[in-house]
């Protein structure tokens, strides 16, 4: 028997709608929770429409672009949440149809993997959906592909619409405080150079978030124990997580090597999961929430990486040149729920310059949400006041000074140059040339 999903109603309304005021084909990202025992599907998004549409003639479709837009999307999704697969409207021959869908299922599947900075766990599920709706009939027909195997062959799957099903999930809410420092061996602090070594930090960090103990509710539970075990009724529940992490034993053979510059986070970082409260166990809530730790920060890096890079694209055409010392503020953390007065959350990053009429032009053209400013949730992560300092040209040989409490004393960096600072949940960037 193949795999269930349990489908909010909202979502049928959704691509009902699709059918009647889009010109077929559409395509879509189906978004939800994968579990052992079933699979539930909160959200459906259409693949926007390309301003600058190179596909080909003849309505055939652009998988480069519908694989990007999957990959933007996962940038949204909190802990818990994620892509399960694809949909598509038309009403095409139904043997074409299903090659279209596995081709954009493990393509999407493949962007999104490489940038995780987790290894698989045995027990994930690496079954996909895709959905085909013929706009005429509403006809759906579901079937599942493993997009871990190439010779995958699809299996029938069970797809069954539940009202108000996002009214049972639970949150779990977890502060972390950062401190790494990432040396840059490269030749220069150019952004290649920063993107290369702030990569294998995190892959490091990754290991000690990884190897954290996770504590629910002040407390170090079994991860077998079900926590709404006993319950008569699934209902929502709200718990906070406290990440506890070792420091990194440095050993005393590793070699010296020459750095041009080191990026340096620290601070507070807001991290949420939302879990269905079906059978919720202690384990599955500390590998989501680690899991959501490790893709907010590498999302806030490679959105700012992407942002330097364009703007040392711009400076090289104007003829301008980095300075010794420069900051950068990474984005805060902005959550919108899907249904008014549910649980379930989705999130989008704000730079310092940008106003939240961005935020909701990003929902509605990622996402297809209707999103209103005052249902933005700003506060989780507040903006911090960048402190100014000059930084010597040529710093003390054994230290480097630290700002008002803002940035640690690192003896033995004598070349260093670039600091990045997380600080109360916003982030900022010092970049020192030598």
């Amino acid at each position: 028997m193949g795999r269930g999903y349990i489908v909010d109603d909202a979502v049928k309304e959704y691509l009902s709608k699709l059918c009647d005021q889009h010109a077929v084909p559409v395509t879509g990202l189906l978004i939800g929770q994968s579990l052992p025992q079933r699979d539930f599907v909160v959200l459906a998004a259409r693949t926007p429409d390309r301003g600058d549409s190179t596909s080909a003639a003849g309505g055939s479709l652009d998988k480069e672009w519908v694989t990007e837009h999957a990959r933007q999307v996962s940038r949204m999704l909190p802990g818990g949440v994620s892509v399960l697969g694809v949909f598509i409207i038309t009403d095409s021959d139904d043997k074409e149809t299903l090659t279209t869908l596995r081709q954009l299922a493990f393509a999407v599947d493949k962007l999104i993997s490489s940038d995780c900075l987790w290894t698989p766990a045995d027990d994930d599920v690496t079954d996909w959906v895709t959905l085909h709706v013929n706009p005429k009939t509403r006809k759906t027909v579901c079937r599942t592909f493993d997009v871990k195997d190439p010779k995958s062959a699809a299996k029938p799957a069970d797809w069954k619409y539940q009202a108000s099903m996002c009214s049972s999930w639970s949150t779990v809410s977890c502060s972390l405080n950062m401190d790494m420092l990432v040396p840059l061996t490269g030749s220069r602090a150019s952004t290649e150079t920063m993107e290369a070594n702030l990569k294998e930090g995190l892959q490091e960090w990754a290991q000690q978030i990884h190897t954290a103990v996770c504590l629910i509710d002040g407390k170090k539970l079994p991860k077998e124990l079900e926590l709404n075990a006993g319950q008569k009724k699934i209902k929502k529940q709200t718990f906070t997580a406290q990440l506890l992490i070792s420091p990194v034993e440095k050993s005393s053979i590793n070699p010296v090597q020459r750095c041009e510059g080191s990026l340096w986070l620290g601070g507070a970082v807001h991290s949420r999961a939302y879990l269905h409260s079906n059978r919720l166990k202690a384990g599955l809530i500390e590998k989501l929430l680690k899991r959501d730790v490790l893709s907010t920060v590498a999302t806030r890096a490679q959105l700012l990486l992407e942002d330097l890079q364009q703007s040392e694209t711009e400076s090289r055409g104007s003829g301008t040149h980095r300075q010794h010392t420069e900051q950068f503020i990474f984005p805060c953390r902005i959550f919108f729920p899907l249904r008014e007065s549910r649980p379930v959350c989705v999130c989008d990053y704000r730079f310092s310059d940008e106003d939240q009429s961005e935020l909701t032009d990003r929902l509605k053209e990622m996402l297809d949400i209707d999103a209103l400013e005052e249902d933005l949730i700003t506060n989780q992560e507040t903006q911090s006041e960048i402190v100014e300092e000059e930084v010597p040209a040529e710093p003390a040989a054994e230290t480097v000074e630290a700002p008002q409490q803002k940035r640690k004393n690192y003896a033995g960096v004598a070349m260093a140059t670039a600091v990045a600072l997380l600080a109360t949940a916003a982030s900022m960037l010092y970049l020192n040339d030598v």
